[in-house]
């Protein structure tokens, strides 16, 4: 029972293992909801478990599996946003929802590994997935090949660089347990090799955050894959990577000055290039992917005040972000029905097309930029208050100037939806399905940034 999430997307994976051994028949992705919607409820019962597997080396507990829900939600409507035009080259698309459920099924491992092996064992089962969905697109095209090399090299360089300082800590701990190193790492703290060793384990969760200087490749691969997978990679893999950023800050704390300043210089870095890169883009999939990394770099600020309270801000910020994303995406998987890459003229005369996709739009564009009601705001507050309150507040004063910064270019992509018109363009019509899904991104969104009480007193429960 307690790892029944994981046996629930296994079970989901081997299924369309088997499903693509023949032709291709029925509606594979109504089966894949289904099996997503299985792992959600999987997850969901199986709170309040605890326990330790594989000899203390795999840890059920309420971190773990508060994040398994939200991994698997994260699936469920990824799956439920996306329709079968776009997706995967015709013929395998059985194949592309295994692949989607060996990464889901990489990811949720992540967050109950406290081992180093089994950690990067589990980060692996997720990568490699990623690297095949990545080409995987019906139009062939320069870009996607080019994504799907960048994506493989620079990840296969993370993880070595992150196995290094691993063996570092390995050196320093003689063991491979995270409860184990972090009764030896604080004596080390003064050393260069301790703080070496902690940043160069850092560096392969950097890489799944698209965090300065790792950020590199997330534009390419925003735009040489298919929306789905954009989608994808855009949400699900930042909700593990910030679990297990917060599992290995616990191994240090707030006197280790040292670090702490590194990781001051990467949020600073990483907010301003994405904010000032994202001006200037005209691609949808690219603002967007420039926005994550100047995302990462305010969950990151929570990170960097090693205390309780900045680990609550960050879980509840990483909780509304995916569905802040998911809103845009929602519309640009809409819009883009072909399966094509959208541009900013895309937008134009959106209300007119589709009001309710437009207030949609609007509704995530608000909370990414952080303007009240929308939760962004709500959970930007919180993590601008714990690092104020950990005395940093020189990356709170540069957090809020790069927020001002972000609100031009999300406010445009509201502006070109209200104020422009729709020349030669229908309307666009929404199934039931699709309101409804309208309807509870915005109201997720409101609700969050209105009464965050509930999700903060769970999620402080986890810390």
């Amino acid at each position: 029972m307690m790892v029944l999430p994981e046996l629930s997307l296994l079970i989901f994976s081997i299924t369309f293992l088997f499903l693509s051994l023949g032709k291709e028949r029925g509606n594979l992705l109504k089966i894949a909801r289904l099996g997503a919607l299985g792992a959600v409820l999987a997850a969901i019962v199986t709170v309040g478990s605890y326990g330790e597997i594989l000899y203390g080396a795999y840890r059920l507990d309420l971190f773990s599996q508060i994040f398994k829900i939200m991994i698997a939600l994260g699936l469920f409507f990824v799956l439920l946003i996306t329709d079968n035009k776009g997706d995967a080259p015709r013929g395998f698309r059985a194949e592309y929802f295994m692949f989607l459920g060996f990464s889901t099924l990489g990811l949720m491992m992540v967050v109950s590994a406290v081992e180093l092996i089994s950690l990067t064992l589990a980060l692996e089962v997720s990568s490699f997935s990623l690297y095949v969905l990545v080409p995987l697109r019906e139009a062939k095209t320069r870009e996607q090949l080019e994504a799907a090399m960048k994506y493989l090299f620079f990840g296969a360089v993370s993880t070595g660089i992150m196995l290094y300082g691993m063996g570092y800590l390995y050196g320093l701990a003689q063991s491979t347990f995270l409860a184990e190193i972090a009764l030896v790492i604080p004596d080390y703290l003064g050393e260069p090799v301790a703080l070496v060793a902690l940043l160069l384990v850092f560096v392969g969760f950097f890489f799944k955050l698209s965090l300065f200087p790792f950020h590199f490749w997330t534009p390419d691969i925003y735009e040489g894959s298919s929306n789905t997978t954009t989608t994808f990679i855009a949400t699900v893999p930042k909700i593990a990577a910030a679990a297990l950023l917060i599992r290995i800050a616990s191994l240090a704390s707030p006197e280790e000055i040292e670090l702490t300043e590194v990781l001051i210089i990467l949020a600073a870095f990483s907010m301003t290039l994405g904010n000032l890169a994202a001006l200037v883009q005209r691609d949808l999939k690219r603002l967007l992917a420039y926005s994550g990394i100047a995302h990462a770099g305010y969950l990151l600020m929570g990170i960097l005040t090693f205390t309780a309270d900045g680990y609550v801000a960050v879980i509840y910020y990483t909780f509304i972000y995916l569905f802040m994303n998911l809103a845009c995406f929602f519309v640009i998987l809409k819009l883009a029905g072909d399966g094509e890459n959208l541009s900013l003229d895309n937008l134009s005369g959106l209300a007119r097309r589709a009001p309710l996709m437009a207030l949609t739009l609007a509704a995530g564009a608000f909370g990414l930029a952080g303007i009240p009601p929308a939760g962004g705001f709500t959970g930007k507050f919180f993590i601008f208050v714990s690092a104020f309150q950990a005395g940093h507040l020189n990356i709170v004063i540069i957090g809020a100037v790069n927020t001002v910064l972000s609100i031009f270019y999300y406010l445009n992509l509201v502006r070109l939806s209200y104020s422009r018109e729709a020349e030669g363009k229908e309307p666009l019509l929404l199934t039931r399905g699709e309101k409804t899904l309208c309807v509870v991104f915005i109201f997720i969104i409101i609700y969050l940034g209105i009464l965050p009480y509930l999700p903060l007193g769970l999620f402080g429960l986890m810390v």
